[in-house]
């Protein structure tokens, strides 16, 4: 048997991890490489040795295959693991790796560049008779000239993209030359090839995709489907396998049509054929992923594989040492996405420190993250945290560990999409498996509006109450990471006969008096309201008590201007209390929408990568001023009233942090 001695993995996250793991458990040493922006990622410190090659920017870091060819060969790695995005499918990189003597752990060259561009992808299903939808290619005039041949909505996408970027629908004909503009101009920046293309969109079509793994020795086969159609922006943030849509019939159809293409291709390693699905149950070829995916721990929980593994031996000039006998799908996996976005700010990215994290306990689950508690989530990249994976006999069973998990997933300090999943998860649609991949976008205004109106039900009290007493009886010694320092309250507020002071909570602020407490008993005065209260147990950010003989417990952390984030009941609760004096105080003294009367900052950290005004131009509420990319998204920033621009105080390509004031304008127009 070939085998391979040392790995480095050219990416980073959770990814990387996910590849380090399994190759400690193959004995084989690895190499991380990292941007200066990543020093405290948990891939650095898991693999064997680490390589900054860079500060922030990808194309010094991720994207440089020079460098990062160099430490390949200074470290005497004999193979690279790609992973997946940045270079795991540019020939580019193949080449390099052949060049220099390294196996690339992943698809030749050849094979990698026919179906990494989605023109010549298609053009080489087409031959071998696999269903696909129509498609138009050409130039960005001959695009909006012939676009009308296959009828709107039609689907424009970067021709060599991936992983749902670079990818909008046109309704109609008058909106085709901006979309086109804005998917080239995507696409240059994520891919750089600014070739884009259009295909008939399929209306409340099903996205489902066939994992298959090829050797070099014209062996393909499958381990079966995933369903994907939860999306939103066109990335995926459920998968689950097996498809609850699928016949046998159809399953079985699929599976040879996925194998068919990649022995037509002479697949060697992981890929994914995707298709698409209409409600009539026929498939159409959408694209081949010549990586491995991102959800193939759904694949690897319902066959028992080891994907990677899978990869390491045949990348090392083995036969595949599986027969499609031996794939058989056990059970029901989902996983789901963790991003650090706000689903009720159309999914803005909120990168940022975290005040306190910390990952479900719940039995027989998965996680793949590149993250600890100490990591802060950086604007330069994807906003995903991790990937929360669970399997059951079945899919209602499934479903419910995914629930009871995602209900102990406690974030603070960043928005997260975690009660977006669970009130996702819990809807009749995706319990009939009635969805499809507009369910998102139909769906999400009700969701978020749910999730708001439950979140009101929760008596404020009760939250309230949990953070004052965790507060009041934590003990600084046992529990530094709390507060620095003791508050004045703790200090010498409790010989005070009765304490009155006022509280900001959510939105509102609110006045709270403490007539009376012991060591075991509080009494709370909380809007005319009084509450009697007993601590039950007290753990770091941990508190579980009684509000009247009832039972709760919150989970709590603050940040360093001592702002509380309160777990309750499945929601989480904003407040201060304002007797305690702040660690340090923030020189922002902007809005919560980021601008003033005279000027606007940026709602984020990320990077300027259009202006579309200048000084002296006069704009008016709504228009756009400049976009912001960060966390793969942009961000339109536009005008919050009308005014004359005074100054615009940044230029393409400039980094930027939720601080930095963009644009200034002159007096109010009258």
């Amino acid at each position: 048997m070939n085998v391979i001695h040392k790995i480095l993995i050219a990416n980073r996250g959770e990814i990387a991890v996910r590849v380090i793991r399994t190759a400690k458990k193959l004995g084989i040493k690895t190499v991380a490489v990292y941007s200066q922006v990543d020093a405290d990622s948990l891939h650095v410190t898991m693999a064997d040795e680490a390589w900054c090659i860079g500060e922030v920017e990808l194309s010094d870091t991720y994207l440089n295959i020079p460098k990062i060819m160099e430490v390949a060969r200074e470290t005497g790695c004999d193979a690279i693991h790609p992973g997946y995005g940045f270079l795991a499918e540019n020939p580019l990189f193949v080449a390099a790796c052949v060049e220099a003597g390294i196996t690339f752990i992943g698809p030749r060259q050849d094979a990698m560049r026919i179906m990494g561009n989605k023109i010549e992808a298609r053009a080489f299903v087409k031959k071998i008779n696999i269903p696909m939808t129509e498609g138009v290619t050409g130039s960005h005039e001959e695009l909006e000239k012939t676009a009308h041949k296959i009828g709107f909505p039609v689907l424009l996408k970067a021709a060599a993209g991936g992983g749902g970027k670079g990818m909008r629908i046109v309704y109609a004909e008058n909106e085709l030359a901006e979309a086109i503009e804005a998917t080239s101009r995507q696409a240059k920046a994520y891919f750089g090839d600014e070739t884009v293309y259009i295909e008939k969109f399929i209306e409340e079509p099903r996205h489902i995709e066939v994992q298959i793994l090829g050797d070099n020795f014209g062996n393909v086969i499958h381990l079966y489907e995933r369903e994907c159609s939860i999306q939103r922006r066109y990335q995926k943030i459920i998968e689950e396998s097996p498809s609850p849509t699928l016949t046998p019939g159809v399953r079985t159809k699929m599976g040879e049509a996925a194998v068919a293409i990649g022995k037509a291709i002479g697949y060697n390693n992981a890929g994914t054929i995707e298709f698409l699905v209409d409600k009539d149950l026929n498939y159409y070829f959408l694209e081949m992923n010549t990586r491995i995916q991102v959800e193939h721990p759904v694949t690897e929980m319902v066959t028992g594989i080891d994907l990677v593994e899978e990869q390491i031996y045949v990348a090392a000039g083995n036969k595949l040492r599986l027969t499609q006998d031996d794939i058989r799908q056990n059970g029901h996996a989902i996983e789901c996405r963790i991003y650090a976005e706000d689903p009720a700010n159309n999914f803005q990215p909120s990168p940022g420190k975290m005040t306190f994290y910390k990952e479900p306990s719940v039995p027989g689950i998965r996680i793949d993250t590149g993250i600890t508690a100490n990591t802060e989530i950086k604007s330069s990249f994807d906003p995903m945290i991790c990937k929360l994976v669970v399997w059951g006999k079945d899919r209602h069973e499934a479903g419910m560990a995914m629930l009871m998990a995602l209900d102990d997933y406690i974030i603070h300090g960043i928005k997260t999409n975690i009660t977006y999943l669970v009130k996702l998860l819990q809807s009749e649609a995706f319990i009939t498996n009635t969805i499809s991949t507009k369910f998102c976008d139909e769906h999400t205004a009700a969701l978020t509006e749910e999730i708001v109106h439950k979140k009101n039900e929760i008596p404020a009290h009760v939250p309230m109450i949990g953070y004052l007493m965790y507060t009041m009886r934590r003990n600084v010694k046992t529990d530094p990471g709390c507060c620095e320092k003791p508050s004045l309250w703790e200090t010498i507020g409790y010989w005070r006969n009765q304490m009155t002071f006022r509280m900001q909570f959510e939105e509102e602020e609110i006045s709270v008096t403490v007539p009376g407490y012991s060591e075991n008993h509080f009494t709370f005065q909380i809007g005319g309201v009084q509450y009697h209260a007993s601590p039950l147990a007290y753990a770091p950010n941990r508190m579980d008590f009684t509000i009247n003989r009832h039972n709760y417990y919150a989970w709590i952390s603050e940040n360093d201007e001592n702002q509380a984030f309160v777990s309750a009941e499945g929601h989480i609760f904003s407040m201060k209390r304002h007797d305690i004096l702040a660690e340090s105080v923030s020189a922002s003294g902007f809005d919560s929408h980021g601008h003033d009367s005279n000027h606007v900052t940026s709602p984020m950290p990320g990077k300027v990568i259009r202006l579309m005004v200048g000084t002296g131009e006069v704009v008016k509420k709504g228009d756009p001023l400049l976009i912001i990319e960060a966390m793969k998204m942009e961000n339109l920033i536009v005008s919050p009233r009308e005014a004359t621009i005074k100054s615009v105080n940044v230029a393409v390509n400039d980094r930027v942090e939720s601080s930095t004031v963009l644009v200034e304008f002159d007096e109010v127009m009258g």
